[in-house]
């Protein structure tokens, strides 16, 4: 049994719309106790760094688009090894007033990275923010039959507005309107993202995110990457994170890596499934151990929350937008047959000797590319969820519901790659 002790035996909080915004600051001003928990006197084994028990209440003022978040968190927590006495662990208790922002994404219209954008505006919405998501290019397009911006519909079902057009012509497109926040979810160069981030200054926004990428470490002796690493000085990514931190004094910098997620229109998991419900052997270039990492989106999204929600702790820093545990490239085909209910052959070749071009016979980078998320978790107190072995089956669902598992398709580098190894 748990026995909680305080000196205050109840906490009330209260949240008419009929009172004044002065109330609810004063309310969220609240200082409380701290809360003892007391363990049982039998050894309890020790608990893992990661392990960082919170509870979050919340509640809203639709007054003062405010809201009170009572956020429990361990100052510490020990269980002794060899003594049987009680433990204590403290919990501080402290309330805070999250402010509820307007906030503009500017979406890509292809690629990956598309999907981060679809799936940040569901959250930001989600937690009572006003969004405007600016995508590429125009509504009519063929580009917005495919997910997921075929599915653009949830966003304004959820309150959010959707727009098109040239991000170089962002003041015109959203026409005056004025936000807290910009997400650059577009660009690879500065060229492409200099208007957004000239016009956000000039209308007085006061947060700047931009979505760069993991490609621009350079490769390292000792994986995995973390933020500070030397990056590509010539990297059209690096150009504009310069640029945003000499105009903007609140500012965050993504780098992701490789994603899933339902709405991703990017082949990778696919590239593996095409193989195996076909019953064709799996070609991985070098010996498979290479270790890389794959996130599903819900995590990049969560952690761009956080930045908003917490822009003073976020402000000037890069995160790695990635997963908290890598993966072997063999791994990935071992995950994708579990996922898929079959059994998968995988081969290894050498992509010089049978003279073929990785980038086209393989979906992945062939070395080592992954990076850990460690800013992400000691700023802004995020967590990953991804759970690859859950959220392939997740991707698979998708891929047998577009029948693309009866698609007729072409293998012709793998022929030429199973015929240099006399592989049926």
């Amino acid at each position: 049994m748990w026995s909680t002790l305080s000196s205050n035996q109840n906490c009330w909080f209260s949240n008419k719309s009929d009172k004044k915004k002065s109330s609810h600051l004063s309310m969220a001003a609240l200082a409380f106790s701290s809360l003892c928990l007391f363990s049982p006197i039998y050894k309890l084994p020790s608990p893992t760094p990661s392990l960082s028990p919170r509870l979050s209440l919340s509640s809203s003022s639709p007054s003062a688009s405010l809201s009170y978040i009572l956020t429990i968190s361990p100052s510490f927590i020990t269980y002794p090894r060899s003594s049987k006495r009680l433990s204590v662990s403290s919990l501080n208790v402290k309330a805070s007033v999250a402010e509820k922002k307007k906030v503009l994404i500017v979406n890509t219209n292809s690629g990956g990275h598309a999907v981060i954008g679809f799936y940040f505006a569901k959250e930001l919405l989600g937690s009572s923010h006003e969004v405007t998501i600016l995508t590429v290019g125009e509504e009519s397009s063929e580009k917005m039959k495919k997910p997921p911006f075929n599915r653009f519909a949830e966003i304004v079902s959820a309150g959010g507005k959707t727009l098109w057009g040239d991000p170089a012509e962002v003041g015109k497109i959203v026409a005056g309107t004025a936000f807290d926040v910009v997400l650059d979810n577009n660009g690879k160069d500065l060229e492409t993202v200099k208007p957004v981030i000239d016009w956000a200054k000039s209308c007085g926004v006061k947060q700047f995110l931009f979505i760069s990428s993991a490609g621009i470490y350079k490769q390292t002796d000792e994986p995995p990457h973390v933020e500070g690493d030397v990056v590509k000085a010539d990297a059209g990514h690096v150009g504009v994170e310069k640029y945003i931190a000499e105009i903007f004094s609140s500012w965050a910098i993504f780098r992701p890596q490789y994603m899933t997620g339902s709405g991703n229109n990017k082949d990778c998991e696919e590239w593996f499934f095409d193989r195996i419900v076909r019953n064709r052997p799996v070609p991985i270039p070098g010996s498979g151990m290479q270790l890389t990492n794959i996130s599903h989106v819900r995590d990049l999204s969560s952690m761009l929350t956080l930045a908003i929600e917490k822009p003073d702790a976020a402000s000037g820093k890069i995160f790695n937008c990635v997963s908290d545990r890598a993966v072997t490239l063999d791994g990935i085909a071992k995950l994708c047959a579990q996922a898929a209910g079959q059994p998968v052959e995988i081969v290894h070749y050498d992509p010089k000797s049978i003279g073929v071009d990785a980038k086209k016979a393989f979906p992945f980078r062939t070395m080592h590319f992954y990076a850990e998320p460690r800013a992400a978790k000691d700023i802004l107190g995020w967590q990953s969820t991804t759970n690859l072995t859950q959220d392939l089956k997740e991707r698979f669902a998708e891929y047998v519901k577009i029948q693309r598992d009866k698609k007729p398709l072409k293998f012709e580098i793998d022929d030429k790659i199973l015929e240099s190894l006399k592989v049926q």
